[in-house]
């Protein structure tokens, strides 16, 4: 038994941003719900409400409904027209194809002035002689009957013989309330039967049906196999089940309320059976391997969906765009980022893929496009590649040996150039990139501090002081030297004057 709840009003109120106390509007068709409730409670202002397709047996708990203007009831189990009255802007009334047999229960009807519209089409009480002519005369405000408009002329024929036309309609629907208490009668033995031979055909623990719990029969081996392997195709479908199933459908019975709910229980029931089989069955089934007993993680596309895998070298990362379903909601999606693949769950679906590189799962990012519905996920790469082209201009000096310097003399004005050896240099070993990502601040060269801390260039080319004397001064210097090496004082030679 389906009840109206306020979840289901709420899942139905999606037009009104779920909002029940201001809804105007609401469908509840097709519920498989018996009784209707709370409505007027937590929807005053509903204008319009859809019940129709349902196992509804009778009208109630609508009379608060000041503003309900069309009511839709039809394809029900209603039997009386009743609880209407306090609906006081009801203009349209929709009872097709009940069981509205008591065609007196009308005339409840008088007090809704509004009233318009009323569809009977379908019920007992169509079949009565009289019928259209005993509902226009009791309901003067109605335009439309069955969607058959009422004109002057019928409704003043309609007031002609009035009397006679309501007694043959009481006396009429007198026969069908006789006839519908056997019917209840007929159903609740033909009810109360099938419970107490379920009862006693309840099989024993292991499935056999026992007379006497002191004698037990000896399980063969055909019983044995058969017991081992309880879930083959025959058994599950089972010749019993089929030929049950087209006994019921073929059992001739008459169209009332009860035949109804009963086939709508064995429906039901057989709906549950397929469940419950198909949940079996799930559990047999051996669970998909994603990662194997190596850990090797595997690529799997269970809900078959389109894909794009492409890395963005600009940016650093790795774009995932997965075609999902357009109007499929997101609470239905679960993205699962690792270092090394990615896993969506669809609908419990399972998509997962092997990525070409190590990404980061904190950083990563997942978002839906509003246009096409698609999954993008971006996930930025852990390794950090350097730039080519840096490194190269970093390390364009380390080949040269030499430094070449030039020189000015601020005297003779001339110019030279002089090459001068560098200190051995000792550079540190490449660094792996996942190490040197650790490293904190600039990298630099290491010279070995044994040799020169730096270049002099100071004491290349000896300088001698510049002199003031002439080509004399230049002469005696070289005189003197002279004298000094080889000179031997002669008494004899006069001197120079």
């Amino acid at each position: 038994m389906v009840l109206i709840s306020e979840d289901l009003i709420r899942r139905r109120a999606e037009h009104n941003n779920c909002e029940i106390f201001s809804l105007e509007e609401v469908s509840l068709h097709q519920q498989d719900i018996e009784k209707i409730e709370h409505v007027d409670r937590w929807c005053r202002d509903l204008r319009i409400l859809y019940l129709q397709n349902n196992l509804i047996s009778r009208i109630e708990n609508v009379s608060k409904l000041k503003k309900l203007e069309y009511l839709n009831l039809a394809l029900n189990n209603i039997e009386v027209i009743e609880n209407l009255e306090g609906c006081e802007s009801l203009q349209k009334l929709d009872l097709t194809v009940n069981f509205v047999g008591q065609l007196s229960s009308v005339e409840s009807l008088k007090g809704n002035i509004h009233l318009r519209e009323l569809f009977l089409v379908g019920n007992p009480c169509t079949d009565f002689e009289g019928y259209r002519q005993y509902v226009v005369s009791s309901l003067p405000q109605l335009q439309w009957l069955d969607g058959k408009e009422i004109r002057r002329s019928e409704r003043i024929r309609a007031g002609q013989g009035l009397e006679a036309v309501r007694q043959r309609v009481l006396e009429q629907e007198r026969a069908y309330l006789e006839k519908r208490a056997h019917e209840k009668e007929e159903a609740q033995g033909r009810h109360k039967k099938e419970e107490e031979t379920a009862k006693e055909r309840k099989p024993g623990f292991d499935g056999r049906w026992y007379t006497d719990i002191n004698n037990t029969v000896p399980v063969s081996e055909e019983n044995k196999e058969n017991q081992e392997k309880p879930d083959t195709e025959e058994s599950r479908s089972g010749p019993h089940t089929d030929d049950q199933d087209k006994e019921f459908w073929e059992k001739p019975c008459a169209y009332t309320p009860e035949s109804r709910l009963e086939a709508h229980r064995h429906l039901e029931e057989k709906r549950k059976a397929k469940d419950r089989e198909r949940e079996k069955d799930e559990k047999a089934k051996a669970p998909r391997t994603l990662i194997t007993a190596e850990g090797r993680v595997l690529n799997v596309n269970e809900p078959k969906l389109d894909f794009c895998l492409s890395e963005n070298d600009e940016e650093n990362n790795i774009v995932l765009d997965l075609a999902v379903y357009r109007h499929m909601d997101t609470s239905l999606l679960d993205v699962d980022v690792q270092p090394t693949y990615i896993r969506v769950t669809v609908k419990g679906k399972t998509f997962q893929l092997v990525l070409p590189a190590e990404v980061k799962p904190d950083s990563s990012t997942a978002k839906r496009s509003q246009t096409t519905g698609h999954l993008v996920v971006t996930m930025p790469k852990a390794t950090v590649v350097p730039d080519p082209s840096v490194s190269s201009k970093r390390l364009a000096w380390l080949p040269r040996l030499a430094l070449e310097v030039r020189h000015s003399d601020k005297v003779s004005h001339y110019h030279f150039t002089t090459h001068v050896s560098l200190p051995v240099l000792q550079v540190a070993p490449l660094i792996p990139l996942a190490e040197r990502r650790k490293l904190k601040g600039p990298e630099k060269l290491e010279v070995d501090p044994s040799k020169h801390s730096s270049v002099d260039l100071a004491n290349i080319v000896q300088r001698e002081k510049p002199t003031t004397q002439g080509p004399l001064k230049l002469h005696q210097a070289a005189q003197a030297k002279c004298q000094s090496e080889d000179f031997e004082d002669d008494p004899e030679v006069p001197p120079l004057i």
